[in-house]
This record gives C-alpha cells, structure tokens and sequence, in this order.
C-alpha cells in the first residue's frame, strides 16, 4: 500500500521539490542582498535602546533609513504577497485530489477488493502525503522567515497583517489545514474540480476570518499614552516591533479628539502650551510575535486534526 501511494504520488512530490528548489534560488539570492542593505537600519535602532518612547527626532533618523531600504525593497513586500497563495496550491493539488480522484475514478474499488481495508487505504495515504506536505512545509517556512527579515520592521513589523501569515511557523499549519480541507472537500464532492472549488473558498474565508476578527484578539491589546504637552515629540520604538493596532488623539476628558494620527504641542504642561489632551496607541506587543505563531498553528492543526477525522469517517460509512 505504501508503494503503490507513492506510485500515485511521486509526480507531486517532484514537481514540490521543484518548486522549492526554484523559490530557493529566488529567495537567497535577494535575501542574502537584502540583508546587507538592512545592516545599516539595524544599527540606528540598537542605537535607539529598549525604551517604549524614543526622541522623535532619533526615531526619524531611522525612518529615513528605512524609507532608504523601503524604496528599492518595496516590491519585494508586495511579491512576498504570492507566497501567500502557495498553503492554498498544496491544498488544491494534493488534498483535493487525494480522495476525489480515487473515487471518481473509481480506483478505490479496486483496492478495497485486495484485502485492504479502507481506514488502512485512508491512513497510508494520509501519513505518506502527510508526512511530505510536513518536511516541505517547515521548509519553506524556514527559507521564507529568513528571506523576510530585513523587511520586517523597516516596512511594516512582522505581527502585521500579510506580514505574520508569511513567516514563522504558521505557514506549517495553514499547509496541513489546506490539504486536510482538500481531503475532506474529495469526501463530499467525489470529484476534483468541485472539491478544489470548496477548498479554495473555505481556505480563504477560513484565513480572511482568523487574520481580521480572531488574531487582533488571541490577547487583549494594551494601550500606551503620552500628553499632547511635551517639551519634544516621542513616537514608540521602532526596534520593539510592536504592531500598532490604532493611533488616536484624546481630550483631557477622555473623549475622542482625532483617528488616526497623533498631536504634539510644544512646551510641556508647565510651559506655554495647556492642552490637557494625549496620545494613545493602542498595540500588541512585540515579545507576543511567538505566542501569537503558536495560538494560530494550534488553531488550524486542531481544525485539520478535525476535518481529517470526518473525512475518514465518510470514507468508512458513505462512500460506496
């Protein structure tokens, strides 16, 4: 059984090691440049220390450094975006196809007739594909965190939306979601190209859901103030990483003054300036980026964990 799965699997599995192969020798090339242009950004906020406030004035030295970076590496931030997509083709052409393709074609009948049983049918296949969807998984997660270092903080900080789903180790978890969908999507559909159309769109609303209502709350945001009376204006700490949730203007009251942006008037409390106003940032803190990495892939292994399991019980009771 195990040999007879890789007959029917190999062909995917040399055209993944190619496509890794391909996105390594993309990836290194302009990684191992883009590290080299980013030393100099780095430097400047060590510099700034581990403080939640830094001088404004230290802090637009390197802003103008990573402004520096952001315009020839830009375009990267935005092709990266592709690499969002590639959980989703792992899931299209090896989880769709698992289950649906036996059964429309009606190859499975086959093998149930040689003494195979069908939830040692399931599980072979399952643990054979499962385990090189794994191996390449943790791969491309692992070229992929280290290709987006140098554009982590310096154009966005990597808890960020598009950011976070790049990097880390949740790339490991939507990949696994994604092929356990597809198998479950082949139970229901018996035929291929239905069963890639519910993937496709049960992996994005499922993904658009977690990255815009769930993540922002794995942890109740903090907020930080500062008065719009200052002797000098201070922005948060680049070199944190922390991502800024909102940034809004208050009344000494506590009523809302401005969205979006932040105030500053020259001469502090004591001086000539009285406004009794603040600033707040509403953020996630930097040090949550591993916690964060870890709820979301316990989140979606749970999920495939799930849907595997259904996808074996239909296999046994409703497929024919």
């Amino acid at each position: 059984m195990i040999w007879l799965t890789w007959r029917q699997h190999r062909k995917q599995a040399l055209v993944l090691l190619l496509g890794l192969a391909a996105l390594a020798l993309v990836l290194i090339p302009t990684g191992r440049q883009a590290h080299k242009a980013v030393a100099a950004y780095d430097k400047c906020v060590d510099g700034l220390g581990s403080a939640a406030f830094v001088d404004g004035g230290k802090a637009e030295v390197c802003g103008q450094l990573s402004e520096r970076f952001s315009n020839t590496h830009t375009s990267w931030a935005y092709a990266a975006i592709l690499l969002l997509f590639l959980p989703l083709l792992v899931g299209l052409f090896w989880g769709a196809p698992l289950v649906a393709r036996e059964v429309e074609q009606g190859t499975h009948r086959l093998i149930w007739t040689q003494g195979i049983s069908r939830t040692r049918w399931m599980f072979t296949k399952l643990a054979l594909v499962g385990v090189v969807v794994l191996v390449a998984a943790a791969a491309y997660a692992l070229l992929v965190s280290w290709w987006m270092e140098p554009l982590n903080d310096t154009i966005t900080s990597r808890m960020s939306y598009l950011f976070f789903d790049q990097q880390g180790i949740v790339p490991i978890g939507y990949t696994l979601f994604a092929v356990a969908l597809g198998v479950f999507a082949g139970t229901l559909t018996r035929k291929v190209l239905p069963a890639m159309a519910v993937t496709l769109v049960a992996f994005l609303a499922a993904r658009i859901a977690v990255t815009v209502f769930v993540r922002p709350h794995f942890q109740s945001p903090l907020t930080r103030t500062v008065p719009v009376a200052v002797d000098k204006p201070v922005e948060p700490n680049p070199g944190l990483g922390d991502w800024i949730l909102a940034s809004n203007v208050y009344n000494g009251d506590g009523t809302l003054r401005a969205s979006g942006g932040t105030s500053f008037c020259m001469g502090g409390p004591a001086g000539p300036c009285r406004d009794t106003g603040y600033n707040a940032w509403e953020f996630q803190p930097g040090d949550r980026y591993w916690p964060f990495q870890w709820i979301e892939l316990g989140l979606f292994v749970a999920v495939a964990a799930v849907l595997l399991y259904f996808a074996v019980v239909r296999v046994r009771r409703t497929i024919a």
